[in-house]
């Protein structure tokens, strides 16, 4: 097996190349290697410079150490003997210098970055710092506000910001072995001045760190790690071994925080959704993609494609409609091209064309349907893509609850039909449910996924039911928040507590923001009732389209709609529920039970593979607060009898929707978890 770091001297350059694909993580073999290299080569060697080989410098540590006992040398060690070392150290960072990868290169004496390279700490986003010195070099490099910046968002930055702030010392273009030469050579010169970090002093910065913890207390009052950033980015004003140890002491704070082990949770969901029992099948290529609607949802998956790259032609018939869709994708581009998420705006606009007939996608590879949510419209658009559309295409619906398998009955060609369920706004969401119809051949589930992966979505396999996984879960939650507004508690009231437990907005917030006709055509489908938000729509209360829902939107603030004291008060003396209004806690309990107990059985039909696929769909398409990891890894952190006992608490009436799913009990029965 090839080593993953390698030296050698170059008359009187010594070499090193970290070479761990795919994408150089700092593993302990890694670790071992740049440590060995460093003894070799000091004294020896005039210049040392370390560079990556393949994809990337080093992105970050190696994620199956993830959860292990550290192995030494742990990483703090490795920095601290690169930065000790009496032969200059160079690093050339390329492709990703992330975590791990830039507190190496931190403690090297000089910096050389590469256009197009990522460079950032993103510890946060684990629920950790920066544990090998990232909290007190980067701010002796860059100072406190812009070390706070970098640290406490976990947002990456470029070479060129990189070399404006002082992070990097040079910016060259080439292959990281000949760039490593050159800086050397730069070095010997005396063209490019090494410097050891630690021994740099730190200029105190104490608004800075007043204006970091107010915003983390205005903007993130859930999350433990950011404030720990900011603590240990205040001790970087401190000797540098000194520094070092209140690093340590408040990254192992973080690890034992609960919220690490959810965000951690969260980072595996992203990936094991990709585990699917297709995923050997022959992906076919995409590159040519027909939206079938103008509206808000086409809009939205168009601007998504046309930002992947993709060529697009969206048909919508009404002229009106047409003309409005075209000026907002545009602004869609602009803003996407502002926020640095799109570098050729003119290209994406030459890959656009709105017509006016489906015989415009004959040539298409993935039609997308994505007309309003009606079945009889839905089923008379796939006869007519059937006609029009090359037998090989895939055809895709964007519906939300409909039956897939009824409208795959539509076309000549069933295996070729799947859902996807984007949501909205679709270009920034990144949730993307692939629904599987009965006769869904493999080869287009995996060009879903495929797909998916081109416009950066989570993509989760879904079964067909109503809802899927994500809207099926959602009617029951909202169906216990409605039982909480029965039992007493006002809208408002329900919408505080769940934001007070990490939610960005409450139900009925959320309902107003979406229109309360859209629920509405939902419960339609499965022949349910919602008093409360009926009766709202009976008034023309529809959210914040017609000025009013939940709330009255008409001033600065949302207020409480004043016409809901009568209608609560009717909707409770139907119903003859006893008025015992439970509090923040109880509104908690309820809602996220509902959740899990819908959740597992989602999981128990077999509409999702495994609960972790619960997870991401409720992390990346609904909100789940990250930091808790999804319902499913809550349900095991809560203890799944104490999980059970609640179900049956709220079921003590005998609802239907609180009865406790085999699957449930029989993993409380054997002391196993929800998530293997």
């Amino acid at each position: 097996m090839t080593e993953p770091v390698t030296w050698h001297l170059e008359g009187r350059v010594g070499l090193i190349a970290i070479d761990n694909p795919p994408v150089n993580a700092a593993s302990h073999a890694v670790r071992v290697g740049l440590v060995r290299a460093v003894d070799a080569l000091e004294g020896v060697a005039e210049v040392i410079a370390i560079h990556g080989v393949g994809r990337s410098f080093v992105a970050g540590a190696d994620i199956r150490e993830f959860g292990q006992p550290p192995k030494a040398p742990w990483l703090p060690a490795v920095c601290a003997r690169i930065e000790a070392c009496t032969t200059p150290v160079v690093a050339v960072l390329h492709g990703a210098a992330l975590g791990g990868g830039l507190e190496i290169a931190m403690a090297a004496h000089a910096r050389v970055a590469v256009p197009g390279v990522k460079l950032g700490l993103p510890e946060v986003t684990l629920g950790i710092l920066p544990g090998a010195g990232g909290t007190q070099r980067t701010p002796r490099l860059i100072g406190i506000a812009r070390a706070l910046e970098m640290i406490v968002s976990g947002r990456p930055i470029d070479a060129a910001r990189a070399l404006e702030i002082g992070l990097v010392d040079r910016v060259m273009d080439g292959a990281p072995p000949d760039i490593a030469r050159q800086a050397a050579s730069e070095i010997l010169n005396g063209t490019l001045s090494p410097r050891v970090t630690g021994h740099l002093s730190v200029a105190p910065d104490a608004e800075a760190l007043d204006t970091a913890r107010a915003d983390i207390a205005r903007r993130l009052p859930h999350l433990f790690a950011p404030a720990r950033c900011v603590e240990a980015v205040a001790a970087a004003t401190t000797p540098l071994q000194e520094g070092l140890k209140t690093e340590r002491a408040l990254f192992d704070t973080c690890v034992e925080s609960p919220q690490r082990a959810g965000l951690v949770h969260a980072f595996f969901a992203e990936r094991a959704v990709s585990k699917i029992p297709e995923a050997d099948a022959l992906a076919a290529p995409v590159g040519k993609v027909g939206i079938v609607g103008g509206g808000t949802m086409g809009q939205g998956i168009a601007g998504a494609c046309l930002i992947a790259g993709l060529d697009v032609i969206v048909v919508e018939p009404d002229a009106d409609a047409r003309n409005a869709a075209a000026g907002a994708l545009d602004t869609l581009l602009q803003g996407a091209a502002k926020r640095g998420k799109l570098a050729d705006i003119a290209c994406a606009r030459r890959n656009l064309r709105l017509a006016t007939s489906l015989s415009e996608l004959s040539a298409r590879d993935v039609v997308i349907e994505a007309v309003p949510e009606d079945l009889s419209l839905k089923l008379r658009v796939f006869a007519e893509m059937d006609s029009v559309c090359r037998p090989d295409a895939i055809l895709a619906s964007n519906t939300s609850y409909l039956d897939l398998n009824e409208i795959a009955g539509a076309v000549s060609h069933p295996e070729r039909v799947l859902g996807l369920h984007f949501f909205a706004p679709a270009h920034v969401m990144r949730l993307l449910e692939v629904v599987v119809a009965d006769e869904t051949a493999p080869a287009t589930v995996a060009t879903g996924f495929a797909l998916a992966k081109r416009l950066r979505k989570v993509a989760v396999r879904a079964g067909v039911c109503d809802g899927f996984i994500g809207n099926r879960i959602l009617s029951a939650t909202r169906r216990a928040a409605d039982e909480a507004v029965l039992r007493g508690a006002s809208p408002a009231e329900v919408d505080a507590a769940l934001e007070t437990f990490g939610f960005a907005m409450g139900p009925y917030a959320a309902q107003d923001l979406s229109g309360l006709d859209v629920g509405a055509a939902g419960r339609a489908v499965r022949g349910e009732a919602a008093p409360v938000a009926d009766a709202l729509i009976a008034r023309g209360d529809l959210g914040h389209k017609t000025g009013a829902g939940f709330y009255e939107h008409r001033g600065q603030k949302p207020v409480p709609n004043a016409a809901l004291t009568e209608i609560l008060a009717k909707a409770r003396t139907d119903a003859g529920v006893k008025q015992n209004p439970p509090d923040a806690q109880e509104i908690i309990a309820r809602y996220t039970t509902a959740m899990i107990r819908e959740g597992c059985q989602v999981v128990e039909d077999g509409i999702a593979l495994r609960a972790i696929d619960v997870d991401a769909v409720m992390l990346f398409g609904y909100g789940f607060p990250r930091h808790l990891g999804g319902p499913m890894h809550m349900a095991d952190r809560t203890g799944l009898a104490t999980v059970i006992s609640r179900i049956e608490r709220f079921g003590a009436g005998g609802a239907a929707h609180w009865t406790v799913p085999r699957i449930l009990r029989d993993h409380a029965k054997r002391g196993a978890n929800l998530i293997a």
